[in-house]
């Protein structure tokens, strides 16, 4: 008998009147805000433009969607083009199904177009949204749960997750780790690490965005290793488990090869950042220089006496005064 565990919700969508808000998705774009409101706030900090982040994001986001699916779909196949199943199904993003390796590899080349068209270097503005993304998956794993999947072995500890039967599906009823929320603590872990990193030794040219890969894939491998639900294995370990290795080694090998051929941080992120501060300190020293000679002026109005008349002019033509002849009694003869 259990005596505590975390139930699941009943449904994992809610209506509005005719309109569904499925708690998958809804976790998914609160996620997104997050991490663009946590990006640009260090974009700026490191001296780029607000909403820079988020113009970039209107790219990045819908790429990172697409491919989050096609991984899903190109590595489970089996569950939209196997026998006595619809194909249909395939883009039913609602239902869950996002592969976090296809949401990055192809959300940076959408980054990369935002990036390019914006003249800014793309590693660092991965810097700035990588703990945000952290957070984004941290929040966006709750769908998992709301959609009662990718939960992991039998367990009876005070926090294992209940599920509800769906023999549609082949769900069998228990208590079982609730590998959704390990990952999701493990995300805010490694956004606390990548901020805390990137404060104390001025990570730059992509490198905090490696540490929040290299962090995160050690965190999936071991909650992958807990998940019961259907996966492809090679070498007796599931694929996710070794796309954790592959992507974690590739991580740590761009950290060092990068420090050593591009070590601190960009000086400038933003070429009309840059710009706008130039053009702002400009009109700065030029409106002190106003106020300075305005105020010159009025110290020179103030020291006048009020009924003072301003001196007249000497004429050009005055001649100066004769020289007087020196005195006999100083030995000198006079001149004549």
């Amino acid at each position: 008998m259990e005596l505590a565990y975390i139930p699941s919700p009943s449904t994992g969508v809610v209506y509005l009147g005719p309109i569904p808000l499925r708690g998958y998705a809804f976790c998914i774009i609160i996620g997104v805000f997050v991490a663009v409101w946590l990006g640009n706030k260090r974009w700026i900090a490191r001296g780029g433009r607000a909403g820079t982040v988020a113009d970039i994001a209107v790219w990045a986001v819908p790429f990172g969607l697409v491919g989050g699916r096609l991984y899903h779909v190109i590595t489970d196949y089996e569950l939209y083009f196997g026998s006595g199943r619809n194909w249909v199904d395939a883009f039913k993003i609602w239902e869950g199904g996002l592969g976090i390796w296809g949401a990055v590899a192809l959300g940076a080349v959408g980054a990369w177009i935002g990036c390019r068209r914006r003249g800014i270097p793309l590693p660092a503005y991965a810097d700035a949204i990588a703990p945000g993304i952290a957070l984004a998956q941290a929040i966006g794993r709750w769908g998992n749960w709301f959609n009662q999947e990718l939960y992991g072995k039998a367990t009876d500890l005070p926090w294992a997750l209940k599920i509800d039967a769906n023999p549609a599906i082949g769900r069998v009823a228990g208590t079982y780790h609730p590998t959704f929320l390990y990952e999701s603590l493990w995300c805010l872990g490694v956004a606390a690490l990548v901020i805390f990193a990137d404060r104390k030794f001025r990570l730059g040219h992509g490198r905090a965005f490696a540490l929040y890969v290299a962090a995160y894939t050690v965190g999936r491998f071991w909650t992958e290793y807990l998940r019961v639900d259907e996966a492809h294995h090679v070498l007796g370990l599931r694929l996710n488990g070794w796309t954790s290795i592959l992507v974690f080694l590739a991580a740590v090998a761009y950290i060092v090869i990068s420090a050593k051929r591009v070590p601190g941080r960009e000086l400038v992120v933003e070429p009309e950042a840059e710009g706008d501060a130039d053009a702002g300190a400009d009109a700065d020293a030029d409106a002190k220089a106003d106020a300075g000679s305005a105020a010159g002026n009025k110290a020179v109005k103030l020291a006048k006496p009020a009924g003072a008349k301003p001196a007249a002019a000497k004429p050009a033509s005055a001649k100066p005064a004769a020289a007087k002849p020196e005195d006999s009694a100083s030995g000198s003869p006079k001149k004549l």
